[in-house]
């Protein structure tokens, strides 16, 4: 799959299959993230990859926060069930003191988050998906995974076959409103 059509296609896929995910695709995914870019080559990302289906469950469950309400008004998370049914959960984490600082500015999150994006593009590529999943409870999932206090995980994938196709995406911003030449202009 050329490198655009996979930006322009890929989708965030929260139903799976329960096929299994072959060792070498998913060798070949945890590879893309492992290729992305960082603060002066420091390769601050650590990655978890979870197949257990009862770990997979208490996952999930960590991943219920009462309280979340974000943009759309959602009362729970909307991909939590997606991390019990998927063959493969990847939790990414960062490690701060590999990352840079600058200016009090870690990179950690953006280099985590660059590694997350080879990873979704390259499951799209192999025919599978995930979805990015940013609310959990830190602590308790630190604990079960026996994350060392000094990583901070960042976000949960699960990863598998999608249960059906993908539809159509969500609707972008144009680039007349999203882009600014010379200057920001209001």
């Amino acid at each position: 799959m050329e490198t655009l059509e996979a930006i322009r296609t890929r989708r965030s896929v929260r139903k799976f299959s329960d096929r299994p995910v072959e060792p070498d695709k998913l060798r070949a995914v945890l590879d893309a993230a492992r290729l992305a870019p960082s603060w002066a080559n420091m390769q601050c990302w650590r990655f978890v990859v979870v197949e257990d289906q009862a770990t997979k469950a208490q996952i999930s469950e960590l991943s219920y926060v009462e309280a979340y309400f974000g943009p759309k008004g959602y009362k729970s998370n909307p991909a939590q069930k997606a991390l019990t049914e998927a063959p493969v959960v990847i939790i990414a984490c960062g490690e701060p003191p590999q990352s840079g600082e600058l200016r009090g500015q870690q990179y950690y999150l953006t280099d985590v988050g660059i590694a997350a994006q080879n990873l979704m593009l390259a499951a799209h590529d192999l025919g599978l998906g995930s979805v990015f999943v940013g609310v959990f409870d830190e602590q308790q999932l630190g604990e079960l995974l026996g994350i060392p206090a000094e990583l901070r995980i960042v976000g949960l994938f699960p990863l598998g076959y999608p249960l059906e196709a993908p539809k159509a995406g969500p609707s972008r911003k144009p680039l007349d409103e999203i882009v600014h030449y010379g200057k920001y202009q209001a």
